[in-house]
């Protein structure tokens, strides 16, 4: 079972990247095979659309390289 770090229309910034600006997530995909990847698509402002893993136990996972939701981006209930 993969434990997944983003969903869809998470707003996201990059520490390393701050250019880059927000991004928002258009897109995952999960590999049906055991052992198999799980990808997300971000649209950053700055244009471009980039791909991270998005599974916690792997090493590579958008998480560890610097991916960390937008705090500010989440709505405010009273």
């Amino acid at each position: 079972m993969q434990r997944l770090f983003l969903k869809l229309g998470d707003q996201v910034i990059h520490l390393r990247y701050p250019q880059w600006g927000i991004g928002v997530v258009t897109e995952q995909r999960s590999s049906t095979m055991a052992g198999g990847f799980c990808f997300v698509r971000v649209v950053f402002r700055d244009g471009v659309e980039r791909s991270f893993i998005n599974d916690l136990d792997n090493y590579n996972c958008c998480y560890y390289a610097g991916i960390r939701l937008q705090e500010d981006s989440r709505p405010i209930h009273r």
